[in-house]
């Protein structure tokens, strides 16, 4: 039988759509592929912007800023001398992009000095996103940073 160069075309045609719809069923189907949003509610997240944006500005401002550090036994944030750690009330998100079950939040509460370890077991090796709102003689301040763990 000979094949001519119409049937030729129609065929590979055919064997591209089957390969893309493999994996585009693989990618949907199996859960090591997953594809979740970062924030869930986005939209409800994003009606915030502005107000979100006034924070970092406030944080930006600030002469002494804290610092978030990857340490051998954990993350370190510190906060400067001259801050009360007892007035410094707040949250520290940490989100992992490539995967959700990662995230998780940690109460910023210090004793006596203005620094706060997360013990290093609570990561994986990777990129994080770090989001620390908190607030401090009457204003709201939010840091984001991007730190890598190995």
């Amino acid at each position: 039988m000979k094949i001519n160069w119409g049937t030729s075309i129609v065929i590979a045609f055919a064997l591209f759509i089957s390969f893309i719809m493999y994996f585009v069923l693989k990618v949907q189907s199996d859960s090591k592929y997953d594809n979740e949003l970062v924030v869930e509610e986005y939209y409800k997240h994003d009606v915030h912007f502005q107000d979100e944006m006034a924070r970092a500005q406030n944080a930006h401002d600030l002469k002494e800023k804290p610092v978030i550090s990857v340490q051998t036994d954990g993350i370190t944030i510190a906060f400067p001398a001259n801050f009360s750690p007892k007035e410094i009330k707040g949250t520290v998100a940490f989100y992992r992009a490539s995967n959700k079950k990662f995230d998780f939040q940690a109460p910023l509460s210090f004793a006596d000095s203005a620094s706060l370890l997360i013990p290093k077991e609570k990561f994986v090796g990777g990129e994080w996103y770090i989001n620390m709102e908190w607030k401090y003689g009457g204003k709201s301040y939010l840091t984001k940073e991007k730190i890598y763990i190995k």
